[in-house]
This record gives structure tokens, sequence and C-alpha cells, in this order.
């Protein structure tokens, strides 16, 4: 499938869903326009000052289905909540109600989606319990000095594990 019949596919749940919203509460949505440029494990995200979804090309191509009936509906009820509510929690009752009430879809906050094959660069960290991987974009704070995180278990502070590299240029 190519970008234009992605984007075409998204255009057309856009516009079916911001319908069933303006069908149930009486009122008119701006449709948001849509891009395929949203990186990483993330499958999509709704920019609401911006009235904007950005979904992920990658995962898209790999589970289209699950995109038209859960992905895009999931970020359309975050724009619909904007301009409905104003500021609301991002998955509050408000979102909620959207998903359950207007559209009939499970209010499902993450996806179960492959991620392994999106190009995500991760790092080994180690605390006192266990050893886990960091993203890029984490890896990249602690090393910059500008964030350090914790284990959600034993509350050390985590720190990257040795590379190869590393480990040869000590040889």
């Amino acid at each position: 499938m190519t970008d234009s019949e992605l984007l075409t596919t998204a255009n057309t749940v856009i516009a079916q869903t911001i319908s069933l919203a303006q069908n149930h509460f009486v009122e008119a949505y701006s449709i948001p326009s849509v891009a395929l440029n949203q990186h990483g494990k993330i499958a999509g995200s709704a920019h609401l000052q911006k009235n904007l979804i950005k979904l992920n090309r990658k995962l898209f191509l790999q589970n289209q289905h699950a995109f038209v009936e859960q992905v895009i509906p999931h970020e359309v009820a975050h724009i619909v909540c904007f301009q409905k509510f104003g500021k609301v929690k991002p998955h509050g009752p408000e979102w909620q109600s959207v998903m359950r009430l207007v559209f009939n879809i499970p209010a499902e906050v993450t996806h179960k989606f492959d991620v392994k094959n999106v190009g995500m660069r991760e790092f080994a960290y180690q605390c006192n319990c266990s050893e886990l991987m960091l993203s890029a974009t984490r890896h990249n704070k602690v090393t910059r000095g500008r964030q350090q995180y914790r284990c959600q278990k034993c509350r050390a502070i985590l720190q990257a594990c040795p590379t190869e590299a590393d480990l040869n240029s000590h040889s």
C-alpha cells in the first residue's frame, strides 16, 4: 500500500468518526489533518492545538485493520474531546465516553503491536535487580546529564551497561 493509499484510508476513517461525533453531539467539529510521520513505538498521536493526527507509517502498514478499527478512532477521540471539552485528561472520562458511547469502540489506551522492526535503537541499563532497555531518546538524556531514571522495582538509579566497544577498548 502506498503512502497516498494510507492517507486516503486514514482520511476516510477520520471523516467517518468525526461524522459520528457530529451526529451524537449535534455540533460541528473541525476535521483534523493527518501525517504519516509518527516515529518509534507510538502508533499515533493527536496534536490538539494543530488539529493534526500523526500516524506511524510502518505500524500502519503492518496493522492496517487495527489502525482503521482502533488507532485512528482513538486519536480522533482526543481531537473531539479537545474541541468539545477543552483541555481534559488524555484518557479520562470524556475520552472514554467518546470511544465507548460515540464510536462504540473499547477505550483501550495502548496497542499490542510488534514493534521489533520499527527501527528503534535501545540501550542496555542495569539496576540492583535486573537489566532493562532504554530508548535512544532516554539514553541520550542520560548521556547528556539531563535525566536519571530509576528502576520501578528496586528504585535504584539505572546505569548504562558497558557496550561491546567499551569492553574492546579496555583490552
